[in-house]
């Protein structure tokens, strides 16, 4: 199934390739240890979602706690944890090297794909983790290292993607969960991931991740071209507009000349601090412990 978008951009539909990170070693409990030793804990984030019977979901987040990088490992390979560590072109710069030689090979598989900036998540997650329906605000390489993971992409039209909820994330008035319906899984296309595979899809198409009952690491690597950077620059600007009272027309009826103007226009807005992220102070409630319920116990009684 082709899952169509109204945006428009180089990759038209899912697809997976093929990369060489799995063997090189960047997904090995020993490597993974020692990088949750060394990495800082403000880029780590700890994530654990509920779901109800209608498939939404409610996420809690975690704090890193005082656990050793073996005793973390020990706790998401053995939980229901969703940990990403964000950063990767500093926080470990040979894994984000090796990446972007492979971006650059699928990259090239798209016509007209030039990305201008680009930022790397490593994923560690429980065998039994989800992630729920969401978008990202980019372009995204999903390169999967270890485990089996399945991805489920949906139309980015707007029954699927409300822009006024991506005008929501974009300015971090909420996260990147999106309203999710159980009739979406008719129009999903679906796609089972094993190490050494990565995918693409089209920018901001919706999805959602289910690994399927073992221990699985990936790097998601976001990238922008100037057409997305002009687009989410207009949504944010939008979102401001909005919060003031406005009523901004849809990005999908503005032309390239008026995107970039919303853009620029949202550089400034964003410097000056005109919308407060409501994400700044999302409270803690656990720390990852090995052995407890999740892999995860309260911090407050």
């Amino acid at each position: 199934m082709t899952c169509a978008t109204r945006y428009p951009g180089p990759v038209a539909e899912a697809g997976i390739h093929d990369h060489g990170l799995a063997s090189g070693g960047f997904g090995d409990d020993a490597a993974l240890a020692a990088v949750l030793d060394r990495y800082p804990a403000d880029l780590i984030d700890i994530n654990l979602y509920d779901f109800d019977d209608a498939g939404q979901a409610t996420l809690r987040t975690g704090a890193r706690g005082t656990l050793t990088g073996t005793e973390l490992l020990a706790a998401i390979q053995a939980g229901r944890l969703w940990v990403n560590l964000r950063g990767v072109e500093t926080g470990w710069p040979e894994l984000w090297a090796a990446a972007m030689a492979d971006f650059r090979r699928i990259q090239a598989a798209y016509p007209g794909m030039r990305a201008v900036s680009q930022k790397g998540q490593l994923i560690l997650s429980s065998p039994k983790a989800r992630v729920p329906y969401h978008f990202d605000a980019a372009g995204v390489v999903l390169f999967h290292l270890r485990g089996r993971k399945r991805v489920f992409v949906y139309p980015g039209d707007e029954r699927h993607l409300p822009e006024l909820c991506m005008e929501q994330v974009v300015a971090r008035q909420t996260t990147e969960e999106l309203p999710y319906q159980p009739a979406f899984e008719a129009d999903a296309r679906v796609l089972d991931l094993e190490p050494g595979q990565a995918l693409t899809w089209p920018v901001y198409a919706p999805h959602r991740v289910e690994n399927l009952d073992r221990f699985c690491v990936s790097l998601s690597m976001d990238f922008q071209t100037w057409p997305s950077r002009f687009r989410t620059g207009a949504l944010y600007t939008n979102a401001v507009l909005r919060s003031r009272g406005g009523a901004p027309q849809s990005t999908e009826t503005m032309g390239l000349p008026e995107l970039a103007a919303r853009w620029a226009a949202s550089v400034a807005l964003r410097r000056a601090g005109v919308l407060k992220s409501r994400l700044a102070d999302f409270e803690r409630d656990f720390e990852p412990l090995a052995g407890a319920p999740d892999g995860a116990r309260p911090l407050h009684a």
